[in-house]
Protein backbone atom coordinates (compact mmCIF):
# COMPACT_ATOMS: atom_id res chain seq x y z
CA UNK A 1 0.00 0.00 0.00
CA UNK A 2 1.22 3.64 -1.32
CA UNK A 3 2.18 5.52 1.73
CA UNK A 4 0.54 8.65 1.21
CA UNK A 5 3.00 10.70 2.04
CA UNK A 6 5.21 9.82 -0.57
CA UNK A 7 5.04 10.46 -4.50
CA UNK A 8 4.44 7.42 -6.73
CA UNK A 9 7.16 6.85 -8.89
CA UNK A 10 6.96 5.61 -13.08
CA UNK A 11 10.32 4.20 -14.19
CA UNK A 12 10.73 3.97 -18.04
CA UNK A 13 12.73 0.94 -19.01
CA UNK A 14 13.70 0.56 -23.15
CA UNK A 15 14.92 -2.72 -24.47
CA UNK A 16 18.85 -3.69 -23.53
CA UNK A 17 17.80 -1.19 -19.71
CA UNK A 18 20.55 -2.04 -17.47
CA UNK A 19 19.12 -3.93 -14.70
CA UNK A 20 21.03 -2.62 -11.77
CA UNK A 21 20.58 1.13 -12.31
CA UNK A 22 16.58 1.02 -10.84
CA UNK A 23 15.94 -2.07 -8.66
CA UNK A 24 16.29 -0.23 -5.61
CA UNK A 25 13.75 2.45 -5.77
CA UNK A 26 11.55 -0.04 -7.09
CA UNK A 27 12.05 -3.21 -4.79
CA UNK A 28 13.56 -1.58 -1.31
CA UNK A 29 11.59 1.66 -1.99
CA UNK A 30 8.36 -0.85 -2.10
CA UNK A 31 8.80 -3.41 0.35
CA UNK A 32 10.60 -0.95 3.03
CA UNK A 33 8.95 1.82 2.69
CA UNK A 34 5.69 1.84 0.65
CA UNK A 35 6.65 3.77 -2.14
CA UNK A 36 4.33 2.90 -5.33
CA UNK A 37 6.35 2.23 -8.13
CA UNK A 38 5.27 0.95 -11.61
CA UNK A 39 7.51 0.05 -14.39
CA UNK A 40 6.31 1.49 -18.66
CA UNK A 41 7.90 1.59 -21.66
CA UNK A 42 6.84 3.73 -24.36
CA UNK A 43 4.33 2.74 -26.56
CA UNK A 44 3.62 -0.36 -24.67
CA UNK A 45 5.00 -3.82 -24.72
CA UNK A 46 7.92 -6.18 -23.95
CA UNK A 47 11.43 -5.28 -23.44
CA UNK A 48 14.30 -7.25 -22.18
CA UNK A 49 17.67 -6.27 -20.07
CA UNK A 50 21.08 -6.34 -20.92
CA UNK A 51 21.07 -9.48 -18.72
CA UNK A 52 18.64 -11.04 -20.13
CA UNK A 53 15.19 -10.64 -18.12
CA UNK A 54 12.04 -10.33 -20.56
CA UNK A 55 9.64 -8.32 -19.20
CA UNK A 56 6.12 -8.60 -21.24
CA UNK A 57 3.09 -6.42 -20.90
CA UNK A 58 4.15 -2.94 -19.68
CA UNK A 59 1.64 -0.07 -20.29
CA UNK A 60 2.52 2.94 -22.25
CA UNK A 61 4.93 5.58 -20.85
CA UNK A 62 1.98 7.97 -19.99
CA UNK A 63 2.86 9.28 -16.20
CA UNK A 64 0.08 10.57 -13.98
CA UNK A 65 -0.14 13.78 -12.35
CA UNK A 66 1.14 13.22 -9.00
CA UNK A 67 4.22 10.79 -10.68
CA UNK A 68 8.43 11.65 -10.49
CA UNK A 69 9.39 10.41 -13.96
CA UNK A 70 12.86 8.16 -13.66
CA UNK A 71 14.84 7.08 -17.22
CA UNK A 72 16.38 3.70 -16.56
CA UNK A 73 20.06 3.72 -18.75
CA UNK A 74 19.80 1.53 -21.79
CA UNK A 75 22.16 1.82 -25.06
CA UNK A 76 18.83 2.61 -27.12
CA UNK A 77 18.85 5.73 -25.33
CA UNK A 78 22.05 6.42 -28.03
CA UNK A 79 20.22 5.93 -30.89
CA UNK A 80 18.94 7.76 -33.50
CA UNK A 81 15.59 5.90 -32.93
CA UNK A 82 15.78 6.29 -29.27
CA UNK A 83 11.81 7.52 -28.08
CA UNK A 84 11.46 11.44 -27.64
CA UNK A 85 10.27 12.03 -24.49
CA UNK A 86 10.79 15.60 -24.12
CA UNK A 87 6.96 16.66 -23.48
CA UNK A 88 6.44 14.39 -21.34
CA UNK A 89 9.20 15.09 -19.28
CA UNK A 90 8.91 19.15 -19.81
CA UNK A 91 5.68 18.46 -18.44
CA UNK A 92 6.15 16.33 -15.84
CA UNK A 93 9.11 18.87 -14.60
CA UNK A 94 6.95 21.87 -15.03
CA UNK A 95 4.33 20.28 -13.09
CA UNK A 96 6.40 20.31 -10.20
CA UNK A 97 7.42 17.20 -10.55
CA UNK A 98 11.21 15.77 -10.33
CA UNK A 99 12.52 13.85 -13.21
CA UNK A 100 15.12 11.41 -13.01
CA UNK A 101 17.60 9.70 -15.01
CA UNK A 102 20.77 7.50 -14.65
CA UNK A 103 23.73 6.49 -17.32
CA UNK A 104 22.31 6.84 -21.42
CA UNK A 105 18.88 8.35 -19.79
CA UNK A 106 20.42 11.41 -19.45
CA UNK A 107 20.79 11.90 -23.19
CA UNK A 108 17.00 12.22 -23.23
CA UNK A 109 16.89 14.85 -20.53
CA UNK A 110 19.56 16.66 -22.15
CA UNK A 111 17.44 16.46 -25.18
CA UNK A 112 14.40 17.87 -23.98
CA UNK A 113 16.64 20.87 -22.47
CA UNK A 114 16.16 19.95 -19.24
CA UNK A 115 20.07 20.21 -17.96
CA UNK A 116 19.74 23.87 -18.98
CA UNK A 117 21.66 25.84 -16.28
CA UNK A 118 21.25 22.90 -13.92
CA UNK A 119 24.05 21.04 -12.11
CA UNK A 120 24.33 17.47 -14.29
CA UNK A 121 25.90 14.72 -14.39
CA UNK A 122 25.92 11.81 -16.15
CA UNK A 123 28.15 8.54 -17.56
CA UNK A 124 30.94 11.23 -18.77
CA UNK A 125 31.59 14.50 -20.05
CA UNK A 126 32.78 13.13 -23.31
CA UNK A 127 29.64 10.15 -23.22
CA UNK A 128 27.48 13.26 -23.40
CA UNK A 129 29.26 15.48 -26.15
CA UNK A 130 29.82 12.21 -28.05
CA UNK A 131 25.93 10.85 -28.13
CA UNK A 132 24.43 14.89 -28.04
CA UNK A 133 27.09 17.42 -30.61
CA UNK A 134 25.12 20.31 -29.45
CA UNK A 135 25.98 19.85 -25.91
CA UNK A 136 26.35 22.97 -24.42
CA UNK A 137 26.19 22.42 -20.89
CA UNK A 138 29.41 21.62 -19.67
CA UNK A 139 29.98 24.32 -17.59
CA UNK A 140 27.22 22.41 -15.23
CA UNK A 141 28.58 19.41 -15.69
CA UNK A 142 29.41 17.90 -12.26
CA UNK A 143 32.22 14.63 -12.58
CA UNK A 144 31.51 13.29 -9.74
CA UNK A 145 30.50 9.36 -8.70
CA UNK A 146 27.75 10.42 -7.24
CA UNK A 147 23.93 11.34 -8.01
CA UNK A 148 23.17 15.46 -8.67
CA UNK A 149 20.06 16.76 -7.97
CA UNK A 150 19.22 20.29 -8.80
CA UNK A 151 16.01 22.18 -9.52
CA UNK A 152 13.98 18.71 -9.84
CA UNK A 153 15.94 17.66 -12.06
CA UNK A 154 18.21 14.21 -10.95
CA UNK A 155 21.38 13.09 -12.90
CA UNK A 156 23.66 9.98 -11.56
CA UNK A 157 26.28 7.94 -13.93
CA UNK A 158 25.49 4.06 -14.27
CA UNK A 159 27.96 3.20 -11.62
CA UNK A 160 25.69 5.58 -8.79
CA UNK A 161 22.59 2.98 -8.46
CA UNK A 162 22.19 3.77 -4.67
CA UNK A 163 22.74 7.74 -4.60
CA UNK A 164 20.74 7.69 -7.65
CA UNK A 165 17.59 5.77 -6.06
CA UNK A 166 18.51 7.90 -2.44
CA UNK A 167 17.85 11.41 -4.78
CA UNK A 168 14.39 10.05 -5.86
CA UNK A 169 13.14 8.56 -2.82
CA UNK A 170 14.16 12.12 -1.02
CA UNK A 171 12.44 13.61 -4.50
CA UNK A 172 8.87 11.13 -2.98
CA UNK A 173 9.22 12.85 0.36
CA UNK A 174 11.25 10.26 2.46
CA UNK A 175 11.76 11.48 5.41
CA UNK A 176 15.73 12.03 5.92
CA UNK A 177 15.81 10.11 9.14
CA UNK A 178 14.36 6.76 6.37
CA UNK A 179 16.99 8.21 3.98
CA UNK A 180 19.72 7.61 6.17
CA UNK A 181 18.42 4.28 7.12
CA UNK A 182 18.54 3.42 3.27
CA UNK A 183 22.19 4.82 2.57
CA UNK A 184 23.15 2.37 5.74
CA UNK A 185 21.39 -0.61 4.54
CA UNK A 186 22.26 -0.09 0.54
CA UNK A 187 26.17 0.70 1.46
CA UNK A 188 26.30 -1.79 4.46
CA UNK A 189 28.63 -4.40 2.52
CA UNK A 190 31.30 -1.77 1.54
CA UNK A 191 31.94 -0.88 5.27
CA UNK A 192 35.20 -2.22 6.85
Amino acid sequence: MQDPGLKPVMIVVLDGFADWETPLIAAVGGDFYNLSCRHVTPGGGDVRSMGGLAVAGLADAVPRADEIVVLCGSEAWTRPDAPDLSAMLQSTHARGNAVAAICAGTLALARAGLLAGRAHTSNGLDFLRHWLPDYAEAAHYRDQPRAVADGGIITAPGTAPITFAAAVLRAAGLPQDRLDEFLALAGAELRP
